[in-house]
């Protein structure tokens, strides 16, 4: 039998390479190969190898060690296949003038019979064997190497599945960088526009250039503030109080998120957000009250870590008020979306009023979740240039609707019960 040129191993090397499976992983659709392979033959062991430069490299392997993943390609039966265009079938590899002084013949393992077919590719190389081996002379029925060559076909088929996803996802990636370079400016001001403004508000500025004011009958706001915020100014260096202000914003943002409510702005240490706007929900004073809880015992959670480092502890009230709101933009070179109404103006009302650590919500919240949250009454307490308003501090998700014990996360009878789930 011939070996393969130089100029031809050189070019069934770059094509192995094509496929990038060197290396890679054991797969379940090869493994099932080999396994079929044994059992069909009777043999101890089955094996999918790939032939690069030096070595034969297993892809799948049945009845071998784990750890036995190669071997040098000069003493194996399958550096002489991958020179064929076909089957090579050895019943007694000691019987074989050519096979009969190989090292994996003569010593350790002292292979007895082979049988082992080429894996062609598509232009005709032969990239490894699909074999079955046995340490003792062994013959195969007509209908047994027929069964080795179609699984080596198979074997071929996923390897040929291999590349042909490689080189769409190649061209894939190579129209995304293409449109990604044609739309990058789009893309950042697209981004950038999304970033300060609710999906459907930048959705309508980018179709008509504006967006009309819009009044919302049924909103639920919720503001936020850091009680001795002053103090902290004095005793943090800027940077690190920015950097703590940013990181509690940051989180008030995913709880926001997380509970449909959107982030109007902050204002200093002011936090304000509201829910049931731009599109009208039913659930946003329950997903009020849920965000002003979880934000709470953010609050609470990060301060026990500042009392370990004997540091001034956050101070965070939360007003929650339920009523109409007109929304809409403000500016024409620095958009802004932001909210207006007496509703706004209790809330803001309602947090000053209320204690650190607390969440303060008027009657008109309580109306929508007192069958969900404990609701601690106030009575009737005034407010600067708005009068008296029933007040009620929010504790927590009432015992049989809390999935933890702190009664800030629902669970699946929260939903059921609330008319949402």
């Amino acid at each position: 039998m011939q070996e393969a040129s130089s100029v031809d191993e050189t070019d069934r090397l770059a094509a192995l390479a094509f496929y990038q499976v060197l290396d890679t992983p054991p797969e379940f659709a090869f493994d099932a190969i080999t396994e079929l392979a044994a059992e069909i033959c009777g043999c101890p062991v089955a094996i999918i190898s790939l032939m690069d430069e030096r070595r034969q490299w297993f892809k799948s392997k049945y009845g071998l060690p784990t750890d036995f993943t190669e071997c040098p390609r000069e003493i194996t039966v399958c550096n002489s296949t991958i020179c064929s265009n076909d089957m090579i079938y050895v019943p007694d590899l000691t019987a074989h003038e050519r096979f009969r002084n190989l090292g994996v013949v003569t010593d350790e393992p002292r292979l007895r019979f082979y049988c082992g077919m080429p894996l062609i590719s598509r232009e005709g190389y032969a990239l490894g064997t699909l074999c079955v081996v046995a340490f003792e002379p062994l013959e195969l029925r007509p209908s047994q190497r027929e069964a080795v060559r179609r699984l080596a076909q198979q074997a071929m088929a996923l390897l040929e599945l291999r590349r042909q996803l490689l080189e769409r996802d190649a061209l894939l990636n190579e129209l995304a960088r293409a449109k990604a370079s044609a739309e990058e400016a789009r893309d950042q001001s697209e981004r950038l526009l999304r970033n300060i403004l609710p999906e459907p508000v930048a959705e309508e500025l980018q179709r008509f250039g504006r967006v009309e004011p819009r009044f919302h009958e049924a909103t639920t706001i919720l503001f936020a503030d850091f009680r001795k915020f002053t103090l902290l100014t004095e005793t943090l260096d800027p940077a690190r109080l920015l950097d703590q202000l940013d990181q509690n914003f940051g989180r008030f943002d995913e709880i926001a998120a997380e509970n449909r409510l959107e982030t109007i702005k902050t204002i200093g240490d002011a936090y304000l957000c509201v829910g049931g706007l731009p599109a009208p929900n039913r659930t946003h004073p329950i997903d009020a009250c849920l965000a002003g809880l979880q934000m709470q015992a953010y609050i609470r959670s990060a301060n026990r870590q500042r009392e370990k480092l004997r540091l001034t502890p956050w101070e965070l009230r939360i007003g929650i008020n339920t009523g109409p709101a007109i929304a809409g933009i403000v500016g024409h070179r620095r958009f802004t979306y932001d909210i207006w109404g007496n509703a706004v103006n209790v809330a803001q009302r309602l947090e000053e009023a209320c204690e650190p650590g607390r969440i303060n919500i008027a009657a008109s919240t309580l109306h929508h979740v007192s069958r969900m949250f404990e609701a601690q009454a106030r009575g009737s307490v005034g407010v600067k240039h708005i009068g008296a308003i029933d007040m009620y501090f929010v504790n927590r998700i009432r015992p049989e609707f809390s999935a933890d014990a702190e009664g800030c996360v629902p669970n699946a009878e929260f939903w059921r019960a609330s008319g949402t789930g």
